[in-house]
């Protein structure tokens, strides 16, 4: 018997994945704000607010970490899927931050009620965990996204949709902080936290919170049954992926575009189009491995040409050259279809541009960055040489109108990773942007 498609809409919507494919702050913000033109929602699949996305919009900065880029566009709904740990005091702030411009955010954003939520306790978990880790720590930003993933997976957080059963939510906090604060006093011998005042906290919120309550799997669902077409934001990076990063000096989220499926309750047949960001050079904020960093003069001339400061730790950011032995990997595990090249105009002015094309290791050459932290530590980076630019490439918004040099750099780049690229960003504002092979075709 044939399958029979029930579907009333007049054309299927494109459905398009961007990923980071370095170590996070590719610039994604920038290009998900710059498609959301073309659709109807933008979904966040995975993370909390432990990383920031950078909007510049006619010379106005916008930093979101919880709400999805697309919501400086009033026509757009913004989704944020059950893979997200969810601070709500962070998201409230967020929103009220945004509505204080004039910008209608509740009204347009609907939250899993599947969310696990970022509690205090959490906060404080992680942040004397590291304290505790001494000269070996992580890297966290102590925001409490780690303990509150160790919840979820261990069948014992409390959900947004738990704020509407306050006996239920009493009892799990009770059983949470019987829990937590028997390893913060009796193990980091750090203070605990009231579980009763977390109850107050969160009651105060709730009825915000509930209002934006969704079932988002299948609002996603009606939309692409209507045709419409959907972007998918992820956050942090490939690198930093907690199954296929350098660990254990990564997120506590899968990062990678599969995750889009359980992050957001989308099949694998439903996505379209994978669209990995990466620097034009390389960065890392925090602990971990860095085949390529720079401690030198050039790393400090990226740094601050660059601006490489955590968006909202402020952290500055570790800098090298281009990984392409890395990319090789992101684009692998990604599936990606083609590439955004962002911060190109950081290179002007070079003499000459080096490009990691592979790592000699104990083992003996290797192509691919290897697997956790211990292998990429003995990675050393294997590297071609390629002549700079005199010329600008800052705000450039065509290719012919790059220097050569730069042409034949981001040519070498597509060639070794073995992937297209798709677009190139020359700046922070929107129209700063070089477009190759657009992700939802022509219009």
């Amino acid at each position: 018997m044939n399958a029979v498609n029930l579907s009333t809409a007049s054309r299927r919507g494109r459905r398009v994945v961007i990923v980071g494919t370095q170590w996070g702050d590719e610039g994604k913000g920038k290009i998900v704000d710059w498609l959301t033109e073309r659709v109807s929602g933008v979904v966040r699949f995975q993370g909390g607010h432990n990383a920031g996305h950078t909007l510049v919009v006619n010379g106005r900065k916008t930093v979101l970490r919880l709400i999805p880029s697309g919501i400086l566009h009033p026509h757009v709904t913004c989704y944020v899927g059950n893979g997200v740990v969810l601070s709500p005091q962070a998201l409230l702030s967020e929103i009220d931050e945004l509505q204080s411009s004039g910008l209608a955010v509740e009204q347009r954003l609907k939250v899993s009620g599947a969310c696990p939520l970022i509690l205090p306790v959490h906060v404080a978990l992680d942040q004397a965990r590291e304290a505790a880790r001494g000269a070996g720590k992580i890297g966290t930003t102590g925001r409490g996204i780690g303990p509150a993933y160790e919840d979820k997976v261990a069948r014992r957080a409390v959900r947004l949709v738990d704020l509407a059963n306050p006996e239920r939510l009493r009892a799990r906090l009770a059983d949470i902080h019987l829990l937590h604060n028997h390893v913060l006093t009796g193990l980091l011998k750090a203070e605990p936290v009231d579980p009763e005042a977390t109850m107050a906290s969160l009651m105060a919120m709730a009825p915000r919170l509930l209002a934006m309550m969704s079932d988002v799997p299948e609002l996603l669902h009606g939309a692409m049954v209507r045709g419409e077409d959907l972007l998918f934001e992820g956050a942090q990076g490939s690198l930093l992926d907690i199954d296929h990063g350098t660990y254990p000096f990564v997120t506590s989220s899968n990062c990678v575009a599969g995750a889009v499926g359980p992050g957001a309750g989308v099949g694998p047949t439903d996505l379209d189009y994978v669209l990995g960001l990466t620097k034009a050079y390389a960065t890392r904020v925090g602990s971990g491995p860095f085949p390529t960093e720079l401690n030198d003069a050039i790393g400090a001339r990226l740094a601050e040409r660059g601006n490489e400061f955590g968006s909202v730790t402020g952290r500055p950011r570790r800098c090298g050259w281009f990984d392409a032995a890395a990319l090789r990997r992101s684009t692998r595990i990604n599936g990606v279809t083609g590439l955004c090249i962002t911060k190109l105009d950081v290179l002007d002015g070079l003499d000459e541009i080096r490009l990691c094309v592979g790592y000699n290791t104990p083992q003996g050459r290797v192509d691919v960055l290897p697997f956790g932290a211990d292998a990429v530590e003995a990675c050393t980076p294997i590297y071609e040489t390629m002549p700079g630019w005199r010329g600008t490439t800052a705000g450039v918004q065509r290719w012919e109108d790059l220097p050569r040099e730069a042409q034949a750099y981001l040519q070498r780049l597509s060639e070794v990773v073995g992937t297209p690229i798709s677009m190139v960003s020359t700046g922070p504002d929107r129209e700063e942007t070089i477009l190759l092979d657009h992700p939802f075709g022509t219009a």
